[in-house]
């Protein structure tokens, strides 16, 4: 156990990130180390833990009307697997990031906790904020929970810990093999760079960080990103493959005026059930002003996004609480039509785009297999829609699925 205190001072400028995966390095990473902080990545990839300690730093390539390379300075890694010197970081850390996944957090979370019983030891009065930027509603009140279960009963979690939910609207393409092999340190990404947060969150100051945009109402924005951005790229990529199923890239299908008019249309549709829901966050023009633009980023051809990536992982993304049927819900309590809205989601039973060596994830030609011996099943037991409450959803899905 650490017990020599100089090791343990907080350094106010070091940001400690969870995952050195794509969003860590080209946003998480970037934008706080363009603003002056440490970054200190802890990952499970020893390989990448041994490279950024060979360069401490690595570029960001940013791909838009005009190509330049962002190299962000001030980088070490730690290997997930040392416990001792990750407990250490997040014990001395400024502020804490993570984004790993939603099945990673559980393993994160109980060694976060002994950084923030040492912390607390030595630095009583000293909170601690985490910024939570995984792609998942009520991201906060999960990580309460797990890290209440990890701390002692006495620990003040809703004094020294701010839980600080995230809307991640930063597209970032699979990396080409050729790419990956010149500098496997090196990410893409496009030029947005706007990071919305829940400013009651934090419990110390909000970093003076350019690109950090926060929010009075996380939810409403938490619930914008999956409603409108994630809706409308998945409508695009599922509705395009179905259409075009020899093309490649998401700016190939929506050059298709077809996909561009069918995808703007269910966005639509979610924007006005979000509008109901949300009349003190958000106007009407404000969220077609904010469809146009994510159209308009969908088909940046320089960022060269596969629909392969865009719609891959079906289990997730047709869940029930995940893009189309998480505003079908809500579509459903404010008695709101949602058709456009279900018709996208069934293109989604037969998408089979291959990646760049011509596979698909073994999750997903799974999740087909099983979709065309026993749909209202693999619904249910995969999907986790209701038997009874989505019996209706689940009949009309079958139809279009037949259709």
């Amino acid at each position: 156990m650490l017990n020599i205190k100089d090791k343990l001072e907080i350094d106010p400028l070091k940001i400690v990130i969870f995952g050195a995966g794509k969003i860590g390095r080209s946003f998480l990473g970037q934008l706080f180390g363009c603003s002056g902080y440490q970054v200190v990545f802890v990952d499970v990839d020893q390989s990448l833990v041994e490279r950024l300690n060979q360069q401490g730093c690595y570029p960001v390539v940013i791909k838009g009307e005009e190509e330049h390379v962002i190299v962000v300075q001030n980088v070490r890694a730690i290997s997930a697997f040392d416990r001792e010197q990750v407990t250490e970081a997040v014990a001395t850390a400024g502020i804490l990031s993570v984004n790993v996944g939603k099945n990673a957090l559980v393993k994160v979370i109980p060694v976060v906790a002994d950084g923030l019983i040492i912390r607390y030891r030595q630095n009583p009065f000293s909170p601690l904020d985490i910024i939570l930027a995984e792609n998942m509603r009520d991201a906060a009140d999960f990580v309460r929970e797990q890290l209440i279960f990890c701390l002692p009963a006495d620990y003040p979690v809703e004094k020294l810990v701010g839980l600080v939910e995230t809307s991640i609207g930063k597209m970032v393409p699979i990396m080409p093999l050729a790419e990956m092999e010149k500098d496997p340190l090196m990410v893409f990404a496009e030029p947005y760079n706007n990071l919305i947060l829940d400013q009651k969150g934090f419990r110390s100051a909000i970093p003076d960080v350019n690109g950090l945009s926060p929010k009075a109402n996380i939810k409403a924005w938490v619930d914008r990103k999956a409603f409108i951005h994630n809706l409308g790229h998945a409508t695009a990529a599922y509705y395009g493959h179905s259409l075009h199923p020899e093309m490649v890239y998401m700016y190939e299908v929506l050059d298709d005026p077809e996909v561009l008019r069918f995808t703007r249309a269910v966005m639509l549709q979610s924007a006005d059930i979000l509008l109901r829901s949300y009349p003190d966050d958000f106007t009407l023009d404000d969220l077609i002003h904010h469809i146009d633009d994510l159209i308009r980023r969908f088909r940046n051809k320089a960022l060269r996004d596969t629909i392969f990536r865009v719609g891959q992982d079906l289990n997730r993304k047709l869940s029930s609480d995940d893009r189309f049927m998480g505003i079908v819900h809500m579509a459903i309590e404010k008695q709101m039509p949602y058709d456009l809205i279900l018709k996208a989601m069934s293109y989604g039973f037969s998408f089979n785009a291959r990646d760049e060596e011509g596979n698909a994830t073994d999750s997903d030609a799974a999740f087909l297999e099983r979709l065309s011996v026993d749909f209202e099943a693999t619904l249910v037991g995969l999907l986790h829609l209701h038997s009874e409450n989505d019996q209706k959803i689940i009949l009309q899905l079958h139809t279009y699925y037949l259709s």
